[in-house]
């Protein structure tokens, strides 16, 4: 798919974020922006999955560790044909396929039920390291928040990933500068990030996150080098990517737009 197209697709994911959080009243819009173009260029370019046939033997594995930006996830989803687009009124409602974090036995898509910020990378490592005692040459994908590389648990699962030469495994870190408290630099500085991972025996990537021909080539290139090193894609995100008045705003972390707000999105969206 040509980078046009997917940057069309990256607006209407994150329109379809706007939109569910503002009809939820609840949500986290502003990370769910920040990762949307990689989502995109996952869903619509790289990823070997079929939404006809989601337990496809061969099939890619997408992971969201930030589980709490399920709604981009969701739109990805719902874009590709996983489920139909009207469940996108539904989300967090009681009964709902899409709850507040991914939870695999209500969503049709999604691998792992995340939520536990840390865990993503471990359940990762697992199947992994699980794909290739069984000769699966599928790719495993994990995409975690910057603020989430708190977690000591993202480190015992790189270190992992390095011991077991698991090179058939890509985190994606969305490095968009914040998470709930404030600036990561300010809660816990995790700079220099591409040392810290290359000194764990990571092949590292450093990458534009909004821009779409740079991510794709990237991931083209991660996933063909089978050299025994796991590979991370450090991606420098804008929070609340698009729209004007939500970028590096952090108190759309997890809160939505007012009405009056969606509308002035939508519009900025529409004009991107």
């Amino acid at each position: 798919m040509n980078v046009k197209n997917l940057k069309e697709i990256s607006n209407n994911i994150r329109a379809e974020v706007l939109k569910m959080t503002t009809n939820a009243k609840s949500g986290h819009p502003g990370g769910s922006l920040s990762m949307a173009d990689i989502l995109t260029v996952l869903y619509f370019d790289i990823l070997n999955h079929d939404p006809k046939n989601p337990r496809l033997k061969q099939r890619d594995i997408f992971i969201l560790s930030k589980g709490h930006c399920a709604p981009a996830l969701y739109a990805a989803l719902g874009l590709c044909g996983y489920f139909s687009k009207d469940e996108f009124r539904r989300l967090r409602k009681l009964g709902s396929v899409l709850q507040g974090h991914p939870d695999s036995t209500k969503t049709p898509g999604v691998e792992v039920s995340t939520g536990s910020l840390g865990n993503g990378l471990s359940v990762g490592c697992g199947i992994a390291a699980s794909s290739k005692i069984d000769g699966n040459v599928r790719n495993i994908y994990v995409l975690l928040g910057d603020g989430e590389c708190d977690e000591g648990q993202v480190w015992e699962a790189a270190m992992f990933a390095s011991h077991y030469r698991l090179d058939n495994l890509i985190a994606i870190i969305d490095l968009n500068g914040y998470q709930v408290d404030g600036k990561t630099s300010d809660i816990m500085n995790i700079e220099p990030l591409n040392k810290k991972l290359e000194a764990f025996g990571w092949e590292v990537f450093e990458i534009d996150g909004h821009d779409i021909k740079s991510i794709a080539s990237t991931f083209k290139i991660a996933t063909g080098s089978k050299n025994g090193k796991s590979k991370a894609v450090i991606a420098k995100t804008i929070k609340g990517k698009g729209v004007s008045f939500m970028e590096n705003e952090n108190k759309y972390h997890g809160t939505p737009l007012k009405e009056d707000e969606l509308s002035l999105a939508l519009n900025e969206l529409k004009e991107r």
